[in-house]
């Protein structure tokens, strides 16, 4: 896999902060499923660096709680369990509809244009065929979430969502019906639309109905994903 220039100067950092990218986008895009191994020898092979930038790429994801980084096994995705997949979505229904009162306060016409315009793309995606589209799906669903808390102007709250988000993605890689288990498309419009017309409660109300769908989506059964290789194949 060829990876994107990067200047010479603080080269670790930026290679470090590349792979470890790449690899969480791959996590979040369910193309690689939980449990797979992430060999430093197999990273630094795929991007051609050595192991020292792969170490530090996958020991920043175990602190997101993406990789599991363990003693003389090495690094693998994360398997979360269905107790810790219950308590992510708990997280959530408590923190989101705060975000969305604190990103009502920021909203003027052009954040409502940026929802609607991610909103038609997440509505094209669902009808489009293939598991590629799927992925697509999904990550579109989740950058809605995202959205609104880039609104909110709070840097911290933002990387709590990225987090947050990243692991439910996770979950419903290893848990989710493939057919139902992404973020409801009239829904997210439904918030949408309580927002523009000033109803913060029925929006609220909406978000944690929301996320409930979300979670009662979840099998708790096993989606086998691509292989390290596979997952980064162009």
């Amino acid at each position: 896999m060829k990876t994107a220039a990067r200047p010479a100067e603080d080269q670790i950092d930026v290679s470090t902060h590349y792979i470890r990218d790449s690899i969480r986008d791959a996590i979040v895009d369910r193309r690689l499923a939980p449990g797979t191994k992430l060999s430093e020898a197999d990273v630094g092979a795929l991007f051609n660096v050595s192991r020292t930038l792969v170490r530090g790429a996958l020991q920043a994801l175990s602190y997101e709680g993406l990789v599991n980084v363990e003693k003389n096994r090495g690094a693998f995705v994360a398997y979360p369990s269905p107790e810790e997949a219950r308590q992510i979505f708990a997280t959530r229904r408590m923190i989101e509809p705060g975000i969305l009162r604190e990103a009502a306060k920021h909203m003027g016409p052009s954040h409502f244009q940026h929802l609607r315009q991610l909103l038609m793309e997440e509505g094209r995606l669902m009808g489009e065929r293939g598991q590629t589209a799927r992925r697509a799906e999904i990550k579109a669903s989740g950058d809605f979430h995202l959205m609104l808390a880039s609104m909110t102007g709070n840097a911290v709250m933002q990387r709590f969502m990225d987090e947050l988000v990243a692991r439910s993605s996770l979950v419903i890689a290893l848990y989710g019906q493939s057919a139902i288990s992404s973020c409801g498309h009239q829904e997210h419009q439904d918030i949408v639309t309580a927002i523009e017309r000033g109803d913060l409660d029925h929006a609220c109300h909406q978000m944690v109905h929301h996320i409930d769908h979300i979670e009662a989506d979840l099998d708790m059964r096993e989606n086998k994903g691509s292989d390290l290789k596979e997952a980064f194949k162009l």
